[in-house]
């Protein structure tokens, strides 16, 4: 007897199902729970030839200007009580840190083409990490030249994996930022740029219906 004539369409299509699921199990699995991301900044520039073919939006090219960048870990909400009340406001996002990495894994980094002025202070071109010193309704912005571990070492105590063993001795400013709640809940931690122009603009941090920003100008020497 030929067994297979006597599989019906819908059995085939149910096992083949079985098998696609059984093999992309263990690529879900293997997902990282924070993926990382970046946002970036193009700063300092002047478009020329405005309106010429280029493959770009509205054509031309922007020549002379200095990048910014930020990198980090990305964590979802996952339906959790985020940054907590009263006592325990910001308690949970240290996880035994003594600062908040704002991201997760490998600590949040910063590497800027241009001196930034932050403050009342000025972080020099160069690569550094970033923290947030979380309090309720006070958050300070934090840029610190601890070396950030790519792959955590605990034996590696001249770098940091995210802000465990972070001191103050490094840092290079520290800044208030402005603390907005959004009408939206957000559901991936995100660091941005906003209101940017040829001058400064804003550094930002959204999760869940928390915006926090810190202003910036590009100092001398782009």
């Amino acid at each position: 007897m030929n067994v297979r004539s006597h599989l019906t369409w819908p059995a085939v299509a149910c096992a083949c199902a079985v098998i696609v699921c059984v093999v992309a199990l263990p690529a879900q699995e293997k997902r990282a729970l924070s993926p990382r991301g970046s946002a970036a900044a193009h700063v300092g520039g002047t478009w020329t030839n405005v309106g010429s073919r280029t493959f770009v939006v509205g054509g031309g090219t922007y020549e002379g200007a200095k990048w910014i960048e930020i990198t980090s870990g990305r964590p979802l909400k996952r339906g959790r009580d985020l940054f907590g009340t009263g006592a325990e406001y910001g308690k949970g996002l240290l996880i035994g840190a003594p600062l908040w990495r704002a991201g997760a894994d490998v600590s949040t980094q910063l590497k800027s083409e241009v001196p930034l002025k932050i403050g009342t202070g000025t972080v020099p071109a160069g690569d550094y990490t970033l923290f947030i010193d979380v309090k309720p309704n006070d958050w300070t912005f934090v840029v610190s030249r601890w070396p950030a571990q790519q792959t955590y070492d605990p034996n590696n105590k001249t770098a940091l994996w995210g802000a465990y063993g972070y001191t103050p001795d490094k840092d290079v400013l520290r800044a208030k930022m402005k603390l907005e709640t959004l009408a939206h809940s957000h559901e991936e931690l995100t660091w941005e740029f906003l209101d940017v122009t040829k001058t400064g603009g804003n550094i930002a941090i959204t999760w869940d219906k928390t915006l926090a920003t810190v202003p910036f100008t590009i100092g001398s020497g782009t």
